[in-house]
């Protein structure tokens, strides 16, 4: 009896447990129905039309409607001409105007080679008595520099005199051998004095005098000044040492540096104009002497050498000159740099066409001049273009936009 109890009552359970779930899932199996109607709701009813939304239209400030068409065609852009009236457009014509390119740097002041010498003997002596003892005493060709004893020289002297008595005793003999032996032993000794450089003044002295001088002096090649002195009274000398090195002045070079890009225009004999930082209001003329055939690798540049008078040797070697030179291009066909628009690796001018109309075109430039720019392909004599890109900071987005379509126009890359 117990356990049929326990039974029953657990089944009861059970039961009511069924229930309780049956009445809680109720709402979910109505949701199908109400779904049902809700989409009945939606349909559309016999005879009534389906109501069509139109667009709002946009606004623009000032309470005007805008339908947002396009403003140019054909990559023109069009701008109010009161508005490029008001940010100050200027126009200008494209013409053949004469150019001329100015190339200025820097140059150091350098000796010129051709008027440098050096004194030197072809003997070994001493030296006996200066004359020109200090660095930088200007000298004249012919100046006397120092005496020097030698030993050779004397011997040479001696047997110079004992030749010339022998063709005065032998010159007039019945046996021509010995006339012309006597004859050719003098000739091998002038020419040996001839070869130390001692100067045929002294040889006729030596003639009339008969008399061996113990020193000879030695002269300057040139006149100049003293740039370098090796040589001190009394001292002992050898044959090539270098005594003094003259150089002459009033002529000088300039070596400046030319970018490479330049050298173009460079041609030797072009005049140029030196002016010196410490006196600027001077203007001295150059000619370009000489370019040089080799170009530093690390800045690209190739020295020219600049020639000029230098007569109160105003210019000292070392010194800095800023260098201009003018090159005359003749008349090409030119536009101002300021109409130039640079975008990347294109280079853009706007024509005006009028009416606020503005249309870029692609240009190549070549030569620039100051504030001129050489036109080589794209526009043509006549046409009128803007000269003044100021309104660009204004419609920077446009510009954009124009340039960026502008490679798929026809001839356009």
């Amino acid at each position: 009896m117990s356990r049929r109890r326990h039974v029953g009552t657990g089944l009861l359970l059970l039961l009511a447990v069924v229930g309780l779930a049956w009445l809680l899932s109720r709402p979910a199996m109505l949701l199908p129905a109400e779904s049902k109607q809700s989409g009945m709701a939606d349909m559309e009813m016999p005879g009534k039309q389906k109501e069509e939304k139109k667009p709002t239209p946009a606004k623009q400030s000032g309470g005007r409607e805008s339908t947002h068409e396009p403003e140019g065609i054909s990559g023109i852009v069009t701008i109010p001409p009161e508005r490029l009236q008001t940010i100050g457009v200027k126009y200008g014509q494209v013409i053949r105007r004469p150019l001329e390119k100015t190339i200025r740097t820097v140059g150091r002041v350098a000796m010129d080679e051709r008027r440098l010498a050096k004194v030197t003997i072809k003997f070994h002596g001493w030296i006996e008595e200066l004359f020109v003892s200090a660095l930088g005493d200007h000298v004249k060709r012919g100046q006397r520099l120092f005496t020097i004893y030698s030993p050779d020289l004397v011997a040479t002297q001696e047997e110079y005199l004992l030749a010339l008595q022998g063709r005065k005793q032998l010159g007039e003999s019945e046996f021509p051998d010995v006339a012309r032996s006597s004859q050719e032993l003098l000739e091998a000794t002038r020419h040996r004095l001839h070869l130390w450089d001692i100067s045929e003044e002294h040889i006729h002295d030596l003639e009339r005098t008969k008399q061996v001088r113990k020193t000879l002096p030695i002269h300057s090649p040139i006149a100049g000044s003293v740039i370098r002195k090796e040589v001190v009274q009394g001292a002992h000398v050898e044959p090539g040492q270098e005594l003094y090195t003259i150089v002459d002045l009033s002529r000088v070079w300039i070596l400046a540096d030319i970018y490479e890009y330049e050298l173009s225009f460079v041609k030797a004999g072009q005049k140029a104009s030196v002016t010196l930082s410490y006196d600027p209001s001077t203007v001295l003329t150059a000619q370009v002497g000489f370019i040089y055939p080799t170009l530093d690798s690390k800045t690209r540049t190739a020295k020219v050498r600049f020639e000029l008078a230098n007569p109160e040797e105003k210019l000292k070697p070392d010194m800095y000159g800023n260098v201009e030179l003018r090159v005359n291009l003749g008349n090409r066909l030119a536009i101002p740099q300021e109409a130039i628009i640079e975008s990347g690796q294109k280079q853009v001018v706007f024509l005006h066409l009028g009416g606020g109309k503005l249309e870029p075109r692609l240009v190549k430039t070549g030569a620039k001049t100051g504030e001129w720019s050489e036109v080589l392909t794209g526009l043509k004599e006549g046409e009128h273009i803007v000269t003044s890109a100021n309104f660009l900071i204004d419609s920077e987005s446009r510009l954009k936009s124009v340039v960026e379509s502008m490679g798929g126009m026809p001839g356009m890359k």
